[in-house]
């Protein structure tokens, strides 16, 4: 794989390695929320210390970072948000990127990447054993990533004849949403574990569709979902999965659809390399580290769960998002 960043030197090695810094200096900044504190107001390291309950020469100097980074602009010793901050950063705005707190949540299991690789799996806790304090970020993560994307996705289909949709893993509900305003006939379950599914009804209320669309609370890898549906969507679902919870999954997933019925599975979907797209090479580290068997997987082996459970005229669809997704009809 061409790494497509520049010849490989010392120099080069130096920066990637110290690449972490200004990330755990946002990071930081982000955790001890002050963006927010100082808001739209012009203020001193001693004022914002006071409002984070941190200390006053420790904060300036992470804010003197945050100022060389652009984040804040400095005026003598006072200090105040770029607009970019306050717009993203600041959590009064609209446009607060609430997700980041699962990124922080990432650099510690990123940090046990080294263990990881000797040990095979993960040697963090399993994510159904982490509670609402790591899950709520990180439905709202996800949430954040997909909200622009939903729409254009739920375009590339033909909802036509769907009347049913199961939202495999929905978490927020971001792509129910989508579908159900592309096509008003439709009425969409999100099914999840119970514990998501409660957050995933804020979501829904939020969005005044709460009529036509629900939830299934449960364990996508133990529960077969209940009912039939004329569509069956898993986005960004497999690649927490090992290879032989997909072909399950697939397969329980097929015994729910309508014939004539469809299962969309959207993803990183790498090729026989392993090496392309790039994105998801690196995301099956990130799996490595943060699950039990979780991993990025290619076209071949999507297919051929599919065509082990019975699907046909399976298509590549591009999303233009560095997702791909995989179709399969149930036959009629």
């Amino acid at each position: 794989m061409q790494s497509g960043r520049g010849d490989i030197n010392p120099g080069f090695i130096r920066e990637t390695a110290m690449a972490f810094r200004e990330s755990r200096i946002l990071l930081s900044a982000y955790e001890l929320d002050l963006f927010s504190v100082i808001g739209s107001r012009t203020m001193d390291a001693g004022d914002i210390a006071h409002y984070a309950g941190t200390d006053v020469r420790a904060t300036d100097r992470l804010l003197n970072a945050l100022a060389a980074m652009g984040y804040l602009h400095k005026e003598g010793v006072a200090f105040r948000n770029t607009p970019g901050a306050q717009q993203f950063l600041d959590r009064n705005s609209p446009d607060y990127l609430a997700g980041l707190m699962h990124t922080s949540h990432l650099w510690e299991s990123w940090s046990t990447l080294t263990e990881a690789v000797k040990a095979g799996t993960s040697v963090m806790k399993s994510m159904g054993d982490r509670g609402e304090t790591w899950f709520r970020p990180f439905i709202a993560a996800m949430n954040d990533r997909a909200k622009s994307q939903a729409p254009v996705v739920a375009k590339l289909f033909d909802l036509s004849g769907v009347h049913r949709l199961l939202d495999v893993g929905g978490g927020s509900g971001v792509f129910s949403i989508a579908f159900a305003r592309a096509a008003g006939h439709l009425h969409a379950t999100v099914f999840d574990l119970p514990g998501v599914v409660a957050m995933t009804g804020e979501y829904i209320q939020q969005e005044g569709l709460a009529g036509r669309i629900d939830t299934m609370p449960g364990d996508y890898n133990h529960d077969k979902p209940a009912g039939t549906y004329d569509m069956i969507f898993l986005s960004a679902i497999i690649h927490s999965n090992s290879f032989e919870e997909n072909r399950v999954l697939i397969e329980n997933c097929a015994g729910a659809l309508n014939s004539g019925g469809t299962i969309a599975v959207m993803d990183f979907i790498m090729d026989e390399s392993r090496t392309a797209p790039a994105p998801g090479a690196l995301f099956a580290i990130n799996m490595l580290v943060n699950t039990e068997a979780g991993d990025t997987y290619t076209e071949g082996e999507v297919r051929g769960w599919m065509q082990g459970a019975g699907l046909v005229k399976m298509k590549r669809v591009e999303t233009g998002f560095g997702s791909v997704i995989i179709q399969g009809y149930k036959k009629d």
